[in-house]
């Protein structure tokens, strides 16, 4: 972070804020706490220290990467083994009310309450690589809190969501590694399709059929990573495959019929649209810079 955005701790176990607080603690000699209990939400993100959390009567030894979440009216209490060594966490508080709020939106945004609620799930791991991910959310969040920028309340509201989302993502792929496993071979497996059958037509409802999935969980699938809808990838690809056919020295004519285009106007503008340039000028580019190599 830029700034620094650590704070004193406090013993305050109640919200001044109607809706979340958050903070992001780093200290030493803290000395025991009582256990207790809230009437909101907590997120307990554990980055470093030699620290045990106490839920209900079972003690649970955190390493860095730890993600606990705590329900209201949920017993607990930090249990510091070594009070010399850095104990480093983000404290994450948020109202019931505020939750109901967002969970209208979606119930994917309720998924990790409800597994500490109905299941007692409360603590999760996580690799260095995932964790990063989560903390670059969290640094997000508290720097738009201290901002003073324009459109600061949507943006904060955005953050919180997207932390919230990223969270019960998550939980579920954790809670589900079989599921997680076979949508990224399904991923691999269409994008393999996909360079092998550039020629020909290919759409949301005939890849469905190929693969026996709904054409939803393709495209969902498909934007969750690379970032674009499937429709979109097949032009860059296909694009990409007639630019590379014209540096071969295939004429333009033939080019985009090879790779799936049906009439040269739709190809123009395509091309055009993607490299800035025509397909013509292109190609005069190519012969111009070859013959200056000669």
């Amino acid at each position: 972070m830029k700034k620094n955005y650590k704070t004193d701790f406090i013993t305050r176990q109640y919200m001044l804020s109607k809706d979340f607080e958050i903070y992001y603690y780093s200290d030493r000699h803290l000395g025991s706490m009582d256990s207790h209990f809230h009437n909101y939400y907590e997120v307990y993100f554990f980055l470093e220290g030699n620290v045990s959390i106490l839920i209900r009567d079972k003690l649970f030894p955190l390493k860095a990467g730890d993600v606990v979440v705590l329900p209201p009216g949920v017993p607990h209490k930090a249990v510091i083994h070594d009070e010399n060594m850095p104990y480093s966490r983000f404290v994450f508080w948020i109202s019931m009310d505020y939750l109901q709020q967002v969970r209208k939106m979606s119930e994917d945004y309720y998924y990790i309450i409800q597994c500490a609620a109905e299941k007692k799930q409360y603590i999760y791991h996580n690799e260095p690589v995932p964790f990063t991910a989560l903390q670059s959310k969290i640094f997000h969040l508290i720097e738009e809190i201290h901002s003073e920028r324009f459109g600061k309340e949507p943006k904060v509201f955005i953050s919180i969501c997207d932390l919230l989302l990223q969270l019960n993502r998550m939980a579920y792929e954790q809670n589900n590694p079989r599921k997680r496993r076979e949508d990224q071979d399904l991923y691999h497996n269409l994008l393999d399709y996909i360079d092998n059958h550039l020629e020909q037509e290919i759409s949301l409802d005939s890849l469905a059929k190929t693969f026996y999935v709904s054409k939803f969980h393709i495209a969902h699938i498909f934007k969750e990573n690379t970032g674009i809808a499937i429709h979109q990838y097949i032009m860059k690809k296909r694009l990409a495959a007639c630019q590379d056919a014209i540096l071969s020295n295939i004429s333009i004519s033939k080019a985009y019929l090879m790779f799936g285009f049906k009439d040269y106007s739709n190809f123009y503008r395509a091309f055009k649209k993607e490299f800035g340039i025509s397909p013509k000028e292109y190609r005069d580019m190519k012969v111009q810079i070859e013959a200056r190599e000669h």
